[in-house]
């Protein structure tokens, strides 16, 4: 955390709570954050059938189909299966515990009353199973946990839930140091609706991407939103560096940001229109948008030909091109109609149905590289041809 620590501060921002911002400046391509999970959980529906066959249950990596390393839980019935031996010892001790066996077989079980509700219902369920598994097994990281930001809600969906757990973790109680209630199970709902990542399957052009595993990260969980981020997240989950390194998230930076910026990222992918935004937003983390961005299209439709008018904009931006200094300063013209424009062109992959963010790879000897990297499909790019419209 000491280099993070150097590149950037948490400080409370008004009407948006604790922020991360640069500490000083920051160049373009930086890598700000590499932050590894408090816990994972499985986005797979409850009696997946095969699709629990395709990942590793503690790393998420995808299981080849010829694969000869695979293990399986020897002590619980829920087709848990692991990449190599080396994934299952490590995930016994931690994530796999007698506690996750166990209750996993009775929330999935053919007469339990969660397999009647909806997916969503279902992920809470895992969720909640992961999070008292870490009160028992890493009481300093559930109290990380719990140090989120996150109020509780007491509702119909806290109380199913935490009557649900409750027949399941009753064995277990001793082991649980902060205790159990419908307060804290209220809390560790509210943590997790806005604080967990998704770990995607790999980008295919062909079809929606799909979530394979949630996340829940220590540091990572303090960027705010912001519609043209100036950071974006990386992760590298099929990697085959290292046991659990592959979960981690990795956060560059889009351009160069001055110190006492506040870092951002965008929860979703840039491309969505106004009232698609600011509709999600609200749903799964309870505000409104007010950036620059939204200031300004708040007041269009999204009936309207958007498309016809970028474009405008973007050859504005091209006859003006020599005139275009640091990528801040564009981002900052109080005037601009078009806020997204000179983004789209130069940080949007052009790679159909992909709408990833392209960062810059890592600087080099001080020197800011000219090749981008989807941070959804992972292609590699010039920067000089996107704004040349060479691609």
């Amino acid at each position: 955390m000491s280099e993070n620590n150097l590149l950037m501060k948490m400080v409370d921002m008004k009407d948006k709570g604790r922020a991360l911002v640069a500490s000083q400046p920051l160049k373009a391509g930086q890598i700000i954050l590499r932050d590894s999970p408090i816990l994972l959980y499985s986005a797979i529906p409850l009696g997946g059938g095969g699709a629990a066959g395709c990942y590793c249950c503690h790393c998420f990596r995808t299981i080849p189909p010829n694969c000869t390393t695979i293990a399986s839980c020897p002590r619980c019935s829920n087709a848990s299966i692991f990449c190599s031996p080396q994934c299952l010892s490590v995930a016994i001790s931690t994530s796999h515990s007698p506690f996750v066996c166990q209750a996993l077989s009775i929330i999935q079980a053919s007469n339990s009353p969660l397999l009647h509700h909806n997916h969503d219902r279902q992920l809470q369920a895992r969720f909640l199973v992961a999070a008292y598994n870490l009160g028992m097994v890493s009481p300093s990281l559930f109290q990380t946990l719990l140090s989120l930001q996150g109020e509780p809600i007491i509702d119909d969906a806290s109380n199913f839930l935490h009557s649900l757990i409750s027949s399941v973790c009753y064995p277990f109680l001793d082991n649980l140091k902060t205790g159990f209630s419908l307060d804290l199970t209220a809390s560790l709902l509210s943590k997790d609706k806005i604080n967990a990542f998704g770990l995607m399957d790999p980008f295919n052009q062909d079809k929606e991407r799909s979530v394979r595993a949630y996340v829940i990260y220590p540091m990572a969980s303090f960027f705010n939103h912001d519609c043209l981020p100036n950071a974006c997240r990386f992760d590298y989950v099929d990697s085959n560096s290292g046991c659990d390194s592959n979960t981690d998230i990795v956060v560059r930076l889009i351009h160069d940001v001055p110190e006492g910026r506040e870092i951002c990222v965008s929860y979703f992918p840039v491309n969505l229109k106004y009232s698609e935004r600011q509709k999600r937003l609200k749903e799964d983390y309870g505000f409104s948008c007010d950036c620059d961005r939204c200031k300004v299209e708040a007041n269009w439709s999204d009936n309207e030909e958007e498309g016809e008018e970028d474009m405008e904009a973007e050859e504005d931006m091209e006859e003006d091109g020599d005139d275009i200094g640091e990528e801040d300063s564009v981002m900052d013209q109080e005037n601009n109609d078009f806020p997204h424009a000179y983004f789209f062109m130069r940080y949007m992959c052009n790679k159909d149905n992909c709408w990833g963010t392209l960062a810059p790879l890592p600087p080099a000897d001080a020197l800011i590289s000219t090749v981008m990297e989807c941070n959804v499909c992972g292609n590699l790019s010039n920067s000089d041809d996107l704004m040349n419209g060479n691609l």
